[in-house]
């Protein structure tokens, strides 16, 4: 049976490890050129495919607003593009670039190594508990 004081101190201690992990992936990145959330959008988009701004938001969990600004700055850095949408006159739709597609791309590659970096460091042991860990984290998720 398991211990519900264990298992609470693995759940924060795990928490923990994650938010620390994805802080040190973030934190690799080619340039300083855009913040934490345009990257995040960014991302979405290269993930997601191209959609209106208010779509962008939800998935982004940001209001509108503040998604319009994010679009605007990331325009003008000619990351993304806005075209007409389609069937409704009033929205637009919003794609990455292939500028855009190479900043993210570039950003992935800068994760990567930083993180086979520190693999490296590591057991062969080790890495194959990660290997496990990983697999298990993404069943969690709702990925596997």
């Amino acid at each position: 049976m398991s211990d519900p004081a264990h298992d609470r101190s693995l759940a924060s201690h795990l928490r923990l490890a994650v938010v620390r992990l994805n802080r040190r992936l973030r934190a690799q990145r080619t340039s300083e050129d855009l913040s934490l959330t345009q990257i995040s959008a960014l991302s979405t988009l290269h993930k997601c495919g191209a959609m209106t701004p208010g779509q962008l938001a939800a998935k982004e969990g940001v209001q509108p607003p503040s998604m319009t600004r994010v679009i605007a700055a990331l325009e003008e850095l000619t990351y993304v593009e806005r075209t007409p949408h389609p069937t409704d006159g009033r929205q637009a739709i919003v794609a990455i670039t292939g500028k855009g597609l190479e900043y993210v791309h570039a950003t992935i590659s800068a994760r990567e190594a930083w993180l086979d970096g520190k693999l490296a460091e590591l057991s062969g042991e080790e890495r194959e508990v990660l290997s496990r860990a990983a697999e298990i984290i993404d069943r969690m998720a709702g990925h596997g």
